[in-house]
C-alpha cells in the first residue's frame, strides 16, 4: 500500500515538474528579444572580416577586456583554420575589439563546483587555451596591440608573426599573481625573441611592461599612436601582401625552423634549402627577367632611389596621401624659391638705385683752377 501511495506522489510531482517546466519555458520565449537571441545561436566573440584580401580577426568580449572563454578560444580556432585555408587571402590581423587586447583566458568560468575538471578542460586543450597557440599558424598574422595584452593575452600576441603596440598599452603576464602557468607558448617563444635573461625577468615578475620597453628590448616591433593600432597593423600586413609570397612564406619557415626545430647551423641551412620548391624558384627566375627588363645596365642601381616612402607598397590611398604630401612639399620648395629670388632681385635693384642717387659733388671735378 505505502509502495503504491509512493508511486501516486512521484507521479504527481513529476507532472508538476513538467508543467511547470512548460510553463516557465512558454513564459520566456513569449518574450521577442529572447526568441531572436535564442535563434540567433552563440554569441560571436570573435569578429571576422575582409580588408580587399587581408582577413581581420577581432576578439569581441569588450566587458571583460576581452578575456577568452572555451567558446570564445573554439572561435578564434576555426577562424584562423579558416585563414590558413583562403588562398585569397595572404595575411591575417589580430586586434582586440574596445579597449584591450586580451586579458588572457577568462578564470571567472572556472569558478564553478567542479573547478579540477573545467581548470583541465580549459588548460589542456590541443590547440591551446586561447586560440591555436601551441602550433605555428601558417601564414603570416600581425597583431594591434591596444590597453591590457596580459597573460595568456601575451602568449596570443607572441603567437604572430609581428607586433604593433600603442604608446598607452600595457603588456604583462600578470597571471604570476594568481598562480596561473604559462601554457600557451610562451615559454618558447618569448626567450627566442628577446633572449633567455630578459624572459626570465618577464616571466618570473610578472610585471608590467610598456611599449617604449617593449620595442627596446624586441618585443614589439612598432610603436604608435593610441587608437590607431588596428590601422597600422592593417597597414604593415599590407605591405607584405604586396610581395610575391611563395618566397616570403619560405623565409618565414626556415626563420621558424631556425629558432625552434635545429639543434645546429648546419641542420638549419639544410632546412633552409630543402624548404625551396619548384614554385619558389619559378618566382625567383619571373622576378630575376623583371628586374633585368626594367632596369638597364646604366641605371642599375636606379631601384635604390625612392621617389616616395614605404607607402609605394601600401594601399593605394595611402599611397596617394604620400604622393599629395610630396606635391606639397615640393610647391613649398618652390615657393621658398621663388621668394629668395625676389628677394636677391629687390636687393639687386636698392643697390643700383643707390649708385644712381650718389651725390656728383663727392667726385673731383676734372677742370679745377689753378692757384695763383
Amino acid at each position: 500500500m505505502l509502495r503504491r501511495f509512493g508511486r501516486l506522489v512521484g507521479q504527481q510531482l513529476g507532472q508538476q515538474t513538467r508543467f511547470t517546466a512548460h510553463r516557465t519555458n512558454t513564459h520566456t520565449f513569449a518574450d521577442p528579444t529572447a526568441q531572436a537571441e535564442a535563434a540567433a545561436g552563440p554569441p560571436k566573440n570573435i569578429l571576422v572580416e575582409k580588408d580587399k584580401d587581408i582577413t581581420l580577426i577581432g576578439i569581441n568580449r569588450p566587458q571583460q577586456r576581452n578575456a577568452i572563454d572555451s567558446l570564445t578560444a573554439a572561435q578564434l580556432c576555426d577562424a584562423f583554420a579558416n585563414f590558413e585555408a583562403d588562398d585569397t587571402s595572404p595575411v591575417a590581423v589580430l586586434y582586440g575589439v574596445g579597449g584591450s587586447f586580451c586579458s588572457g583566458f577568462d578564470i571567472l568560468e572556472m569558478s564553478t563546483d567542479e573547478k579540477e575538471e573545467i581548470s583541465v578542460d580549459i588548460l589542456m586543450r590541443p590547440e591551446g587555451s586561447v586560440g591555436p597557440t601551441r602550433r605555428q599558424i601558417k601564414k603570416p598574422v600581425v597583431c594591434g596591440i591596444n590597453g591590457y595584452c596580459i597573460a595568456n593575452g601575451l602568449e596570443l600576441a607572441l603567437m604572430c608573426d609581428l607586433r604593433v603596440m600603442e604608446e598607452s598599452a600595457v603588456l604583462g603576464f600578470f597571471n604570476r599573481r594568481f598562480g596561473v602557468p604559462m601554457l600557451d607558448g610562451g615559454t618558447i617563444r618569448l626567450p627566442a625573441m628577446i633572449g633567455l635573461s630578459r624572459a626570465l625577468d618577464l616571466i618570473l615578475t610578472g610585471r608590467p611592461v610598456g611599449s617604449q620597453e617593449a620595442h627596446d628590448i624586441g618585443l614589439v616591433n612598432r610603436i604608435v599612436p593610441t587608437g590607431t593600432a588596428l590601422g597600422n597593423a592593417l597597414e604593415l600586413a599590407t605591405c607584405l601582401a604586396k610581395f610575391p609570397q611563395r618566397a616570403l612564406i619560405h623565409d618565414r619557415n626556415s626563420v621558424y625552423s631556425g629558432a625552434f626545430e635545429t639543434s645546429s647551423f648546419h641542420q638549419a641551412v639544410q632546412n633552409e634549402v630543402m624548404y625551396t620548391s619548384r614554385e619558389i624558384i619559378e618566382d625567383m627566375q619571373n622576378g630575376i627577367k623583371w628586374f633585368n627588363q626594367t632596369f638597364k645596365p646604366d641605371t642599375t642601381h636606379s631601384w635604390l632611389k625612392r621617389d616616395r616612402s614605404m607607402a609605394d607598397w601600401d594601399d593605394e590611398e595611402v599611397a596617394e596621401a604620400a604622393a599629395e604630401k610630396e606635391k606639397q612639399r615640393q610647391e613649398q620648395e618652390a615657393a621658398l624659391a621663388e621668394a629668395e629670388k625676389q628677394k636677391q632681385a629687390e636687393k639687386s635693384q636698392k643697390k643700383s638705385k643707390k649708385a644712381e642717387e650718389t651725390p656728383a659733388e663727392s667726385e673731383e671735378p676734372k677742370d679745377k683752377p689753378k692757384e695763383k
